[in-house]
């Protein structure tokens, strides 16, 4: 049975949803071609890793609603739905997925140890690649009227997998000291709570 989200839940859900939003923007003004780089898949399966599935997702779907509402907070200070039906807009609703399926392998093992937090982050990372470059592709050629091959849309995107496969193994590699210590936390929120 799930259990209703506590105080401390949602304040790691928001936590979240802002450094996603600091994510997009962290390097703003640094782009290849017309796609800006961000720290945003980063932010997303640490969500998945520290927070777990449930609570992971539903950080990156408050940080979409919020940038879906128009607040500035996708990358290059965009908001709008209008984001989500451009190139890069499969790369938002990506991380919903990619936290999600980080923090399902998590949850899945019983005592996490460093070659789960590293499967986890690489299936995030791929699902993220895999969402966002597909739908990147079906948005230039089906509605932006830019033609590009598929093959092309991989090509532009191995600029940004250098970078995002870099800061995955980072984040595997000190998410599972975080993790023990939300986790902590969480249970002695939960006590205080009862």
């Amino acid at each position: 049975m799930k259990t209703k989200l506590k105080a401390y839940d949602l304040a790691l859900v928001g936590m979240f949803a802002a450094l996603m939003a600091i994510g997009a923007n962290l390097t703003s003004f640094l782009t290849v071609g017309t796609v800006p780089l961000s720290m945003q898949p980063f932010f997303c399966i640490l969500a998945g890793l520290l927070l777990g599935s449930r609570l992971g997702a539903l950080s990156m779907i408050v940080y979409a609603l919020i940038g879906i509402a128009g607040a500035p907070v996708f990358a290059q200070f965009s908001g709008g739905i209008g984001v989500i039906f451009g190139s890069t807009g499969g790369f938002i609703l990506s991380y919903i997925a990619a936290a999600y399926a980080a923090g399902k392998i998590v949850e899945a093992s019983k005592k996490p140890g460093l070659g789960v937090f590293f499967l986890s982050s690489f299936a995030g990372i791929v699902l993220i690649y895999l969402i966002g470059t597909t739908y990147m592709y079906a948005a230039l050629n089906y509605w932006l009227n830019v033609d590009m091959s598929y093959a092309g849309a991989w090509a532009v995107m191995t600029w940004f997998m250098v970078k995002d496969v870099i800061f995955t193994a980072i984040g595997a590699l000190i998410a599972p000291r975080i993790y023990h210590a939300v986790h902590r936390g969480a249970k002695t929120g939960r006590h205080r709570a009862a």
